[in-house]
């Protein structure tokens, strides 16, 4: 079965990682796919995010990763995904995916939204706390992966010194 985990990942932290990882386990294959959006300005284009996943899950067999700018329910129809994976990290965050998982149903009856949880270490961990905390020099190694730390921390970094 294929499964879809769609984001923006700008950037990725070790929240989505922990999804992914998971999916991985659950489904057969996932496409890790990274969402072009015009309407926001983004720290890493869509190319650089998706270089950054795929260091982050080399070695995952069954993870792919791909960019779309189109509708989320055109892109499973387009990839023959039957899920879409929605990672929560709060109920917050279900208000607005379970609205959004009716709209996709709505356009792709075929495919069915999964959410998984957050690990209970990465439920405050989202891109923007990331994005926040290397602009000021701030220690991010805690909220992204290893291998693509100092990436993310040269590119957000804004001239303070880290620490």
């Amino acid at each position: 079965m294929l499964a879809i985990y769609p984001g923006s990942f700008d950037p990725v932290t070790v929240g989505h990682l922990d999804i992914i990882i998971r999916a991985a386990k659950i489904f057969d294959r996932v496409i890790v796919a990274v969402l072009q959006n015009p309407s926001k300005i983004a720290s890493f284009t869509s190319e650089e995010r998706v270089m950054l996943l795929r260091r982050v899950t080399a070695g995952m067999e069954n993870v792919e990763i791909e960019s779309f700018h189109s509708l989320l329910a055109d892109f499973a129809i387009e990839k023959g995904a039957q899920v879409i994976v929605k990672g929560l990290r709060a109920m917050s965050d279900f208000e607005y995916e379970f609205q959004m998982a009716l709209a996709n149903r709505h356009l792709n009856p075929d495919v069915e939204t999964v959410f998984l949880t957050s690990g209970a270490e990465n439920m405050f961990i989202s891109s923007s706390m990331v994005k926040q905390i290397a602009g000021f020099g701030g220690n991010i190694d805690a909220f992204v992966p290893m291998c693509i730390s100092e990436d993310i921390k040269i590119r957000l970094n804004r001239g303070v010194s880290s620490k």
